[in-house]
């Protein structure tokens, strides 16, 4: 290994992103008065409404998600423009009356990551832009998961030549090619800020998509060499009226 050379790989950055899951209280919340909900309700909608001046000044994006299985009962998916933005994001539902009937369930912080393993991307490119500050769709459903590159024996990704990497990825993203219009994938490096090293989000009309976009991917050597997975989270998407309707106050 002492003829070995880094070749890290080039990245841009774009906007920040915070998965904040959280469990519901079901039993607090509908055993609170009909007048303490409806306060509670009325400015979780002025949260909203401020994420959506946020989305339509094209400062961020955001998405609020009813999550399957015990994990959690909700997602709050912001995306800023800075971690600033974000803790602002995080303090201002933290302060709400409807935090009271609250609880973590995970959390993950990241950034938006466009990365190319052979040289320098240009962020002037027209499809560049787009991909650094994606929109949430506003429907559907969502497929959250993190994930690491391995680092063990002959399975180093780390110690990978750039070439090889590209060839393996570029492999990789003919899978993904495949699903274009049916799943759109937004990938984020967690790299010094969060537990693992990167998070994916797949959006989707059809969940059986990400079964389907997953399991296709684990073919590929870069996943089935080198991907370590960790928990999925899946939620379907809530405007504000079938938000209110969860909660019981519509």
């Amino acid at each position: 290994m002492g003829g070995y050379i880094p070749e890290p790989t080039f990245t841009l950055e774009g906007w920040h992103i915070l998965h904040d899951f959280r469990r519901l209280d079901y039993p607090a919340w509908f055993a609170a008065s009909p007048e303490e909900r409806q306060a509670a309700w009325a400015e979780l909608r002025e949260v909203l409404k401020g994420w959506e001046e946020v989305e339509a000044e094209g400062r961020g994006s955001f998405g609020v998600y009813q999550v399957v299985t015990p994990k959690a009962d909700l997602l709050f998916l912001n995306l800023r423009e800075s971690l600033d933005a974000l803790l602002e994001v995080e303090a201002r539902l933290n302060k709400s009356l409807f935090v009271r009937y609250l609880s973590p369930a995970y959390g993950f912080y990241s950034v938006v990551e466009l990365g190319s393993q052979t040289g320098p991307l240009d962020p002037e490119a027209p499809y560049i832009k787009p991909r650094l500050t994606p929109r949430v769709p506003k429907g559907g459903y969502v497929c959250f998961y993190p994930m690491n590159k391995r680092r063990q024996g002959q399975d180093n990704w780390y110690l990978l030549p750039a070439r090889e990497r590209a060839e393996l990825m570029k492999a990789h993203g003919e899978t993904g090619r495949k699903y274009q219009g049916k799943v759109l994938q937004v990938i984020s490096g967690a790299q010094g800020l969060d537990d693992w090293e990167w998070g994916v989000d797949l959006f989707s009309e059809d969940p059986i998509q990400f079964k389907k976009i997953v399991y296709e991917m684990r073919f590929d050597e870069v996943s089935a060499r080198f991907g370590e997975f960790g928990p999925f989270y899946v939620g379907k998407y809530l405007g504000e009226e079938a938000l209110g309707r969860l909660l019981g106050v519509l």
